[in-house]
């Protein structure tokens, strides 16, 4: 693995920006205010932002790779190589696919969630981002516990969230573009349809004892858990009891001061901030944000956002870049358990990001370093020659 010299740059170390430099040796950042060495490959880093690399830890945009159009399929391993250079290209290096395990057949269903992992498993040595798999199982999708079961236990899921959108499907039946929409998605005729939500939704009082199930032997296999779309204080603290400290995307402040109450890491989507709210007109989360009331920020379906919202909320006085990227990277990496990233320090695994920051809410990405590796470089001329002296020799001659 070639050693890297990053020379310059408003470098984000702990909550301040500081013009360094930075050695990265093998996976890792090596120094600190280094000099370069014997470095081959050195950056320009100039007048640009290092910023630790994002991890999104709830990201289902690959879905569009997959299926661009309503019954239109794509490879897996297609779909994951190009979903892997858009995360890198946007400055995620540490991606966790939010693959959901419905009851639906179609793109989310058990068969195409276990493709996905098993795609993922196959194709995690040449991705460019650190990539991971994020269960979502819709907790009516009773037919598929034992099989999630075996996956947990075998250390396949490597977080796993509980989600049920069932009183959803329900409501949206009678409005005819959400049917519509829904139903191609699952490939199915409108009355199969009809027919096949009737039957998940008799068995709604299994549905408890599987989730206590799931998350039993979740705990076991020492799985991170995540509830999606908590609703009450009550439901937030039912899923904490279980093991689950993620809230997902609470959808009011009253449940997520609960959250936060007990410390709970909070999610939100980072589109919400880019486009100034919900697209389903639940929680604003700058609102929560400026409240105290949010630790992450994911990419949710929409892979630049975790960028765009870190400056946006910076351009709005919400936070402070030094504070609002902590949301991005930091954040949902302690959410996670993965304490060897979300920050610039020596030893830390070197996931590296330079920014251009000169367009106000338009930051651009000048290159990548994942696990050690340039992965991404959008301007050659940053290049260093390897035989050329350092910078302060040639000023001097």
């Amino acid at each position: 693995m070639t050693d890297i010299f990053l020379e310059g740059g408003r470098t984000l170390i702990g909550t301040e920006l500081v013009e360094t430099s930075l050695a990265v040796s093998g996976p890792g950042i090596a120094e600190v205010g280094a000099s370069r060495g014997r470095a081959r490959l050195a950056i320009d880093a100039r007048n640009l932002l290092v910023l630790p690399g994002i991890v999104d830890l709830h990201g289902d945009a690959f879905e569009r790779q997959m299926m661009p159009r309503a019954g239109v399929d794509f490879p897996i391993d297609v779909a994951l190589a190009d979903s892997d250079r858009q995360a890198i290209s946007n400055g995620i290096t540490t991606v966790f696919h939010a693959t959901t395990c419905s009851w639906e057949p179609g793109l989310r269903s058990a068969t195409n969630a276990r493709g996905l992992m098993e795609a993922i498993e196959r194709q995690r040595p040449q991705f460019a981002a650190d990539t991971r798999f994020h269960l979502r199982h819709e907790t009516y999708n009773l037919d598929a516990e034992a099989e999630i079961g075996q996956w947990l236990s075998e250390g396949r899921v490597d977080l796993f969230a509980f989600n049920d959108h069932m009183d959803g499907v329900v409501a949206d039946i009678s409005n005819p573009r959400k049917r519509n929409r829904m139903v191609e998605r699952t490939g199915l005729s409108s009355e199969n349809f009809d027919k096949l939500v009737a039957d998940v939704v008799a068995r709604a009082a299994e549905v408890p004892a599987s989730v206590s199930r799931l998350a039993a032997t979740a705990r076991g296999a020492e799985v991170r858990m995540l509830s999606h779309d908590d609703a009450t204080p009550a439901m937030r603290r039912e899923f904490r009891e279980l093991g689950a400290t993620i809230a997902e995307f609470p959808i009011n402040e009253e449940t997520a001061r609960a959250a936060a109450s007990h410390g709970d890491a909070i999610v939100y989507g980072a589109p919400n901030v880019v486009r100034g709210g919900s697209h389903t007109g639940w929680t604003r989360a700058s609102d929560m944000i400026a409240k105290g009331l949010c630790s992450v920020l994911a990419s949710d379906y929409y892979y630049p956002a975790q960028l765009l919202a870190a400056f946006r909320l910076a351009a709005d006085g919400v936070l402070p870049l030094t504070k609002s990227w902590d949301l991005v990277s930091a954040g949902p990496a302690r959410a996670t358990g993965l304490t060897d990233r979300g920050e610039i320090a020596q030893g830390r695994r070197a996931d590296i990001l330079l920014v251009d920051d000169s367009v106000p809410l338009r930051p651009r990405i000048i290159a990548v370093i994942s696990g050690g590796k340039l992965v991404h470089l959008t301007d050659a001329t940053r290049l260093l020659s390897a035989a050329a002296a350092p910078r302060e020799a040639v000023a001097a001659a």
